[in-house]
């Protein structure tokens, strides 16, 4: 499959990329905040579910991409330390919760073991961006019921 490049306007939008993200993972040094610039990157290695034929097919694969918020006028974490940098997290999904009256709202990206990632944006723009060709990954991530 070729790479992905996906926009994210609105909640809908980001359920979309929260279905490619599903099982990522990255390094907390990989987690970026330019408050200047009002942006959060995250560089991870996203499961590449969409290449599947089927739920029990044996081929597995990642792939490096960036996640890319605009607008983020605040981050707060919970359930690790920034200063871990070498920790990695694994994203399960990313939501957003839109404030009263008004396009702004948090977007909370949780991952396994309590973590999670809350960023307060002006409105929802999200990127999602693969870097380069898959490679075989060694298991298949799994959930409990």
């Amino acid at each position: 499959m070729s790479q992905l490049k996906l926009a994210a306007l609105d909640a809908d939008d980001l359920k979309i990329i929260s279905a490619y993200t599903q099982d990522a993972v990255m390094k907390i040094g990989d987690l970026t905040y330019r408050a200047a610039d009002k942006l959060f990157l995250i560089e991870l290695n996203r499961f590449v579910w969409e290449n599947k034929s089927g739920f029990f097919s044996r081929n597995n694969e990642r792939r490096r991409s960036i996640l890319h918020f605009e607008r983020v006028s605040g981050v707060r974490t919970t359930g690790f330390s920034r200063d871990a940098k070498d920790d990695v997290l694994s994203l399960l999904a990313i939501r957003f919760e839109q404030a009263a009256d008004t396009p702004a709202g948090v977007i909370e990206l949780t991952c396994s073991g309590g973590a999670a990632i809350r960023l307060d944006v002006d409105y929802v723009e999200a990127r999602l961006t693969d870097l380069g060709a898959a490679w075989e990954a060694q298991s298949r991530p799994a959930h409990k019921n």
